[in-house]
């Protein structure tokens, strides 16, 4: 598990698109823990009744140890988190963090490197890009946004050594300049890599294309920050066997709140199963997953689950708790 930090808030700078680039550090100016590209942070929201996890991805130069540097989008659609974050982070403000953590690692040997960022997935692919430039790679950065007006870190990227990697993509250009698969996709090749974040459709079209063009499931990477996930079917009951305790998961119940209750305790964030922090064990039955978290080969391995939103395709399931 990461150690947990209390890292102060240290500057805060409105970006187009209702956006902000938060500043984090130590408040007596020592390095922080080295992180790589495609890292993210787990920042604690708390404010009255609100107690959230969330993940924030790194868009920072990860060469710099002085500071961590991400990015929010305010969405009223979310879950309370991005709204708090606008609110509550004020310069000054110490907030209590973990990780770094790492689940969209960068290849680093890859002969040909692609970066697709939809919206505020561009985060991560911020700090891909400064990587692979340092490190002399090649690569081409699709940025898509919906328009140039709210587009973020364009000042950022226009500074940036490489910003002739850039390709920008806005929904109300004309066709040619929007994002065309087709023609932007690369061929497949054994040492070329895509890596692609951003919202759910943007993703999961990013994702399907590449894939039926030729391009290996292990070569197209991807990190979901957000996921529409549905929890609820038909009772299951688990299991967990170091514990020696039986639960019912109800049908609009979950694994995790299931086993809170009865007094086993799984750590939980992002309750979306996108950032992997509930993964369990799976000792024997058929998990029905539901997240975003898992490859397709951990998936049909049924050795692990999500226990925040999945669920089981058996009776019964036998988790490692």
């Amino acid at each position: 598990m990461s150690d947990t930090m209390h890292l102060t808030l240290t500057d805060r700078i409105e970006e187009p698109g209702n956006i902000i680039r938060l500043r984090f550090a130590r408040a007596d100016g020592a390095a922080l823990p080295p992180v790589t590209p495609g890292a993210h942070l787990d920042i604690h929201l708390s404010d009255g009744p609100l107690d959230l996890w969330r993940q924030y991805s790194l868009c920072s130069d990860c060469s710099q140890t002085d500071h961590y540097e991400i990015g929010v989008l305010r969405d009223p659609k979310s879950r309370g988190g991005s709204e708090a974050v606008h609110r509550l982070a004020q310069p000054g403000t110490v907030f209590k963090v973990e990780g770094p953590r790492n689940h969209f690692l960068l290849d680093e040997t890859a002969s040909r490197t692609v970066l697709l960022g939809g919206g505020i997935g561009i985060t991560p692919m911020l700090a891909m890009a400064q990587r692979l430039h340092a490190l002399g790679r090649d690569f081409t950065l699709h940025y898509c946004t919906r328009s140039a007006e709210i587009t973020a870190f364009r000042q950022l990227i226009a500074a940036a050594p490489w910003a002739d990697r850039v390709v920008f993509h806005f929904d109300d250009q004309p066709d040619a300049q929007r994002l065309d698969l087709a023609r932007d996709l690369p061929p497949p090749a054994p040492g070329t890599r895509l890596y692609v974040c951003g919202p759910q459709g943007f993703m999961d079209w990013v994702i399907t294309t590449a894939e039926a063009a030729g391009h290996q499931t292990a070569n197209v990477h991807r990190e979901y920050f957000s996921a529409d996930v549905d929890t609820t079917g038909t009772s299951f009951e688990v299991i967990a066997k170091r514990s020696g305790l039986t639960v019912t998961v109800g049908p609009d119940d979950t694994i995790a709140k299931a086993l809170a209750r009865a007094g086993v305790k799984i750590e939980v964030k992002c309750e979306e199963g996108v950032c992997g922090t509930c993964v369990t064990d799976v000792l024997d039955g058929t998990p029905d997953h539901r997240d975003k978290f898992l490859t397709e080969d951990e998936r049909e391995e049924g050795t692990m689950i999500c226990a925040c939103c999945s669920r089981a395709c058996t009776k019964t399931l036998v988790l490692d708790l």
